[in-house]
């Protein structure tokens, strides 16, 4: 089940902004997964070495961005995420579910 997602109203200058956040105020809905099936993963790669799985497999992120993933302070794209379970062999369902 996809965790809820609440859109909150900011109001600025000249409108209104939306904010597009978890309940919990994370920016996406699969870090926490995310984390946890890349410490399952053979060899229990490092943030590091996750990085350098993506990139080999075409996806340019560093460890800052899988560290800010999977601490809910950053956005996945869908591109993204497409190349993450393919890394980790995992269905999309697996990341988004939980």
């Amino acid at each position: 089940m996809i965790s809820s997602v609440t859109i909150s109203k900011c109001h600025r200058k000249g409108g209104e902004m939306y904010k597009n956040k978890t309940i919990e105020g994370r920016n996406n809905i699969c870090g926490i997964r995310l984390k946890q099936f890349r410490r399952k993963a053979p060899g229990a790669p490092s943030q590091r070495q996750f990085a350098e799985m993506l990139q080999i497999a075409g996806l340019d992120l560093d460890k800052n961005a899988i560290q800010r993933i999977e601490s809910g302070e950053r956005f996945v794209t869908d591109i993204e995420l497409k190349t993450i379970v393919q890394v980790l062999h995992v269905r999309y369902e697996d990341l988004l579910d939980g």
